[in-house]
């Protein structure tokens, strides 16, 4: 594919390393020459500078031959402007990303694919619907939701006198005897191998376990993995950032009990203006003292998204020492991400990989309407659409071609979502939940074109 992406800041870098790797033809567009010196240096794509909201650039980009343009510079105004600018001039699709989440809100009432805009995305709206997500699912740290609940992932770090402790996939599998879950990607714990298991597959304590399930096999697989269903009442959000705000908005929605903590005393005011049923602090979050005195040990879950990653991951420390059920932090930076099954804190979310998951669907091969990449594993969940033409259409699960680096976790069928297993017959209309390894992604794509 052709992809041209205007903007190479931390999400706009982050997708061209994720999209090179996987030899796309990347053009990337910014005006800051030492960003783009930086991309060229590390990464195999072209570099352009220059406005990508000037028809000179782009026709330079060669944007009338470029199968999807994604704009996402600082300036939601520039992302917007391109992508009208880049579907007029001959690109095939567009995404923009854009920081108003009241964009995404009312995209039923304004067409903005009209407007030459095919996809939205905004990394805060994303972030927000996370934190939401990972509450509702308490005692997991890793969840995403596919066609609003038919089909739940959840990641669980399997705990010390876990019954699936010493049991292979097929062992445990026996102890519930209507199957209501499939465990699809696992890694070890101080490994960075990601498996993907079989029925000899052996579960061992602190393995990181990814598993498909529908909403009968949640309430299993909190027994199965020795985890409890915590019920979170009482909410402290530290930060008042897009994210926080967006989060606290959600939550208080659902009648959560929140408390917002922010540091500036004008924008502290303005957000209670704005949240009226939640409780907003104006103080320093780094001061223990101050969380003591808000009553930290009485909140039953504790979200720390303020600009800064090593604050919002020490505060969420301090907020484990006094035995908070459920901690998340927002960390931009990409290394702390990678330790997030070592440093203490239940969750670690980051917009730009949030983004890109998002992003990502639209440049796999087949309909996929649906992708997720799980936190710290080489591995890929996409939710392909069945076509009259696709190779599965008709065919049993274990009669299927299908790779070793890659599990058939759930399938989506007159809006049930069924745990799929071998003598399971795949029909047109399906939505069919995958998991595999980067090596095995072109061979499962072909399977469902």
């Amino acid at each position: 594919m052709k992809i041209i992406i205007a903007g190479a800041g931390e999400v706009g870098f982050h997708l061209a390393k994720l999209l090179s790797y996987e030899s796309q033809d990347i053009t990337l567009i910014d005006t800051n020459k030492e960003s783009l010196s930086y991309a060229e240096g590390h990464l195999d794509i072209r570099v352009l500078k220059g406005d990508a909201t000037s028809i000179s650039v782009l026709k330079e980009a060669h944007v009338d031959h470029s199968d999807l343009v994604i704009g996402v510079t600082a300036s939601e105004t520039t992302n917007i402007t391109l992508c009208m600018l880049a579907k007029q001039l001959g690109s095939k699709r567009t995404i923009a990303r854009i920081s108003n989440t009241e964009f995404v809100e009312y995209r039923d009432e304004i067409a903005f694919t009209e407007l030459g805009i095919d996809e939205l995305i905004s990394p805060e709206e994303l972030a927000a619907a996370e934190i939401q997500l990972l509450l509702n699912q308490s005692a997991f740290n890793d969840t995403y939701e596919f066609e609003e609940g038919l089909l739940i992932m959840v990641g669980v770090s399997l705990p010390r006198g876990a019954p699936f402790i010493g049991k292979m996939v097929k062992e445990a599998a026996r102890v519930f005897p209507e199957l209501h879950f499939m465990p699809i990607a696992l890694q070890r714990r101080g490994t960075q191998y990601t498996l993907i298991p079989r029925g000899d597959t052996e579960f061992r304590e602190e393995d990181q376990v990814y598993f498909i399930t529908d909403r009968k096999g949640v309430d299993e697989l909190y027994k199965l993995t020795g985890k409890k269903k915590e019920e979170i009442r009482n909410v402290m959000v530290l930060g008042g950032s897009k994210v926080g705000v967006k989060a606290a908005r959600d939550l208080c929605e659902k009648r959560f009990n929140v408390k917002l903590i922010e540091q500036d005393k004008t924008k502290a005011f303005d957000i209670a203006d704005l949240l009226p049923n939640a409780l907003v602090i104006n103080g320093d979050c780094r001061n223990v003292e101050l969380l003591e005195e808000e009553s930290l040990e009485s909140m039953d879950a504790f979200i720390a998204v303020t600009g800064n990653s090593e604050t919002n991951i020490m505060s969420c420390l301090v907020a484990k020492s006094k035995n908070i059920k459920k901690t998340i932090a927002l960390v931009e930076n990409m290394d702390y991400f990678q330790l997030s099954h070592s440093i203490g804190v239940d969750t670690l979310i980051n917009k730009k990989l949030l983004a890109a998951n998002n992003i990502f669907r639209h440049i796999r091969k087949g309909e996929v309407v649906a992708l997720t990449r799980l936190n710290n594993l080489n591995a890929e969940i996409l939710e392909f659409v069945v076509n009259e033409t696709s190779e599965v259409n008709g065919e049993l699960i274990k009669e299927l071609d299908f790779p070793r680096e890659a599990i058939i976790g759930g399938v989506i069928r007159s809006g049930e979502g069924i745990i799929a297993l071998g003598d399971f017959r795949i029909r047109q209309g399906d939505r069919v939940v995958v998991c595999c390894l980067p090596s095995a992604i072109p061979k499962v794509e072909k399977l469902f074109l």
